[in-house]
């Protein structure tokens, strides 16, 4: 599989983060390597939101190092961490509801050369024909699938090495998450992006991803390959019983 050999790209070291006085990340270690995709996941609560906004530099790291490409991201504003190619899809997508779809894919460009635009809205547009059709509606009045795949669309017009996506099939139907899944798929294998993916949805994300990490109130439990976490009992007990198969 792509990645398994890849260099590292993302490293967090005992990284420590609190919502005021409430530790939400108690010590974090975590890799994710060149060519991956890694999946986050836990119950909710368990801090996997928390990882990705800390990693994005909101909230900030209390304790212990983030770091992006060899360089230590750690204390850096979240406006430059983005000039990095490091890019994320927020849990509950927070498009531009009053800016078209084109505009809100404009606004993901903001951090890369214009010279591209073009070719990068195409991307994006053959990855998701639906956005194609839609280019000149409100993003507002796009149901909650199409809002799903504008986030994912404006965080790759950033041209990212790295796209942290959280919770893509969150309040989605079965069949419409099937596509963000496959779309997730078809960018690691066909553009060799390297994907950080937050998701409720164990069965899905376990089968998707290379390696996984399980989080327990802040803290990693558990690691190893997708296929590995997926036949682990305590896995199957805590996020796979009475889910799909």
């Amino acid at each position: 599989m792509s990645g398994a050999n890849g260099s590292t790209l993302l490293t967090l070291r005992g990284v420590k983060a609190y919502y005021g006085h409430v530790i939400a990340l108690k010590g974090v270690d975590l890799d994710v390597n060149e060519g991956e995709i890694v999946a986050l996941i836990g119950a909710n609560g368990a801090g996997k939101s928390t990882m990705m906004m800390t990693i994005f530099g909101n909230p900030r790291a209390r304790e212990g190092e983030i770091r992006f490409a060899g360089r230590d991201i750690t204390a850096l504003p979240t406006h430059e961490i983005a000039k990095l190619r490091l890019a994320q899809a927020p849990e509950g997508r927070r498009i531009f509801a009053r800016m078209t779809v084109t505009e809100n894919l404009q606004i993901g460009a903001t951090v890369t050369d214009s010279v591209h635009f073009a070719e990068d809205l195409e991307r994006v547009f053959t990855l998701f024909p639906r956005l194609r059709e839609r280019a000149q509606q409100r993003g507002g009045t796009l149901s909650g699938g199409e809002q799903q795949m504008l986030a994912i669309g404006r965080a790759l017009m950033a041209r990212p090495r790295l796209i942290l996506l959280d919770e893509p099939s969150l309040g989605l139907a079965p069949l419409l998450a099937q596509q963000i899944f496959a779309a997730i798929r078809a960018l690691n294998e066909r553009d060799k992006l390297t994907v950080f993916l937050v998701e409720q949805n164990a069965h899905h994300a376990l089968k998707l991803a290379h390696r996984g990490y399980v989080l327990v109130n802040g803290e990693i439990t558990l690691s190893g390959s997708g296929r590995e976490l997926l036949q682990r009992p305590e896995i199957r007990a805590a996020y796979l019983e009475g889910g799909a198969r």
